[in-house]
């Protein structure tokens, strides 16, 4: 009996030593506002090649969203895997605005910490409590300059290159890299221009980065986006947008190219994303398409079956947590936030299944919740689409609020521009016009199959019963989220000994409603 006690003593000690010799990693690489101006997305004019190389050797997700499009809530949304109204993480994080998650709110690296992986963060982190977001290994905007270690290539580089070196052989590690560009920077660093696209480009006064090769673009060369005017201004503001883009695809080939060298190209799993859609109209802070859709690929280096394909199954940013744990076969763990009788569930799923094949996997419905950005922009939005089809957003501040315009979207050549044209009687050269992207209906519904460009408001019209369900549908995922805004703007949420309830307010009454 002690002989076989023995031996099976030693024969786990070597299965789990086998398990950590084959260690499996994670790298994460987030852009920042960064949308899909690249050649795998049919963009032929930036140029994107170590981009492009990534997603021939990955899964392209074509239908990937952000549960809300505003920088911090979404980075927290994502490390979360809950939405930012569940998270606790409602706006910016930053400076005045001073936005935190629920000190108890259970992140990636936390939950990955207590499994034995090691973790680390380069770049831009912009998400509190501190005590909630501890990464092992940390070179971000709270120890450094965030335009050294979002922008600078080469000083990416080399911290990529320090936590490599620094990691054990047999630990398994995620590391999330989140690039600072192709984000705006008219607010904070106007002299090195709207995207900060001459920062370290060699020229006097600029810097130099030294493994980057600035590409520039004639603003008559760019494929502007449907959704942003046709004016001069606004394809200068595209093609110094572009050249940023430009040296956000060179750093990602510095850092794939770090991890090769460092022998764990072949056990790593790489995903790559943005945090929310571009800086310009019915963009970045919108609940529209521009401001959700955001590109996606993942390479797994297990499955090859379904490399350089794309993918119509919708995906979110909530999947990354579900898809990373499943990576590492580590379960989520049960917890509360606020109440104890209010279980924390994921609403995400993982991805990794559709690395091999859809095997008739339909889309998941997807759910959006926003309610503000910088602190003086409170606009409480919710949204849900069905069938990659039917939109519905609750606009909770309208009617008779204005859409809020934050910073450095109004410094931006595009809006001043668009500014001035309205202010001056002249063509927008838009899809719509100034005032009707200021004052919006409470309930947007918009069928994207024939009007993608979601121009047309058809909540209203009989043939499209679809409304009623998805209203339903999405006030039961607010209840199940623990929405405090579930009964706005008609009602105050209260609870009694029968659970949460909705008590009317009765104001619908004073005002024409639309």
């Amino acid at each position: 009996m002690l002989l076989l006690l023995i031996i099976s003593l030693l024969s786990c000690q070597f299965e789990a030593s086998a398990s950590l010799s084959q260690a499996r990693n994670v790298l994460l690489i987030i852009a920042d506002d960064g949308g899909f101006e690249m050649g795998v997305y049919g963009n032929n004019r930036c140029q994107t090649p170590h981009l492009d190389a990534l997603a021939a050797q990955s899964l392209v997700f074509s239908r990937a969203r952000t549960s809300v499009s505003s920088c911090s809530p979404s980075r927290a949304a994502l490390l979360t895997g809950l939405p930012s109204h569940e998270n606790g993480l409602y706006g910016l994080h930053h400076d005045v605005h001073h936005y935190n998650s629920f000190e108890n709110v259970r992140s990636l690296p936390t939950i990955l910490r207590e499994n034995g992986v090691r973790t680390g963060i380069i770049g831009k982190k912009h998400v509190g409590p501190g005590s909630a977001y501890t990464f092992d290994y940390e070179q971000t905007e709270e120890n450094n300059s965030i335009m050294q270690v979002g922008r600078n290539i080469t000083r990416i580089k080399l911290l990529v290159r320090e936590f490599l070196e620094q990691q054990n052989e047999t630990q398994p590690f995620l590391l999330y890299v989140a690039f600072h560009d192709p984000h705006r920077c008219d607010h904070e660093n106007p002299f090195y221009g709207h995207f900060c696209d001459k920062f370290g480009n060699g020229e006097p006064g600029y810097g130099h980065i030294a493994d980057w090769k600035p590409i520039r673009y004639k603003p008559e060369d760019v494929l502007l986006p449907y959704f942003v005017p046709d004016t001069a201004a606004a394809r200068e503001d595209i093609a110094s947008q572009y050249t940023t883009i430009s040296r956000l695809d060179q750093g990602v080939g510095l850092v794939l190219d770090e991890l090769r060298k460092a022998g764990k190209a072949d056990d790593t799993l790489i995903i790559f994303s943005s945090d929310n859609g571009i800086s310009f109209p019915n963009g970045r802070t919108n609940m529209y398409e521009p401001g959700l859709a955001v590109p996606m690929f993942i390479k797994s280096p297990d499955d090859e079956s379904r490399r350089g394909e794309m993918t119509d199954i919708q995906a979110n940013l909530l999947d990354i947590v579900p898809t990373v744990l499943d990576w590492f076969d580590i379960d989520y763990l049960k917890y509360h936030i606020l109440k104890p009788n209010q279980p924390i569930r994921l609403t995400g799923k993982s991805l990794l299944p559709l690395l091999s094949g859809e095997n008739g996997m339909k889309s998941d419905t997807f759910y959006g919740s926003h309610v503000t950005h910088e602190i003086t922009m409170n606009y409480p939005m919710r949204t849900i689409i069905q069938e990659d089809r039917y939109k519905l957003i609750h606009n909770l501040n309208a009617p008779g609020t204005p859409f809020p315009i934050d910073q450095d979207f109004y410094l931006s050549p595009t809006f001043l521009d668009m500014l001035n044209r309205t202010l001056n009687g002249h063509p927008l050269r838009w899809i719509k016009e100034l005032k009707d992207y200021y004052f919006r209906e409470e309930w947007e519904m918009f069928d994207l199959k024939t009007d993608p460009k979601e121009c047309v408001n058809v909540h209203r019209k009989k043939k499209y019963k679809k409304f009623l369900e998805l209203k339903e549908k999405l006030f039961q995922w607010q209840k199940s989220t623990y929405d405090p805004w579930l009964c706005a703007p008609h009602g105050v949420l209260l609870e009694n000994a029968e659970g949460p309830f909705c008590a009317p307010l009765h104001n619908r009454k004073y005002f024409k409603e639309l």
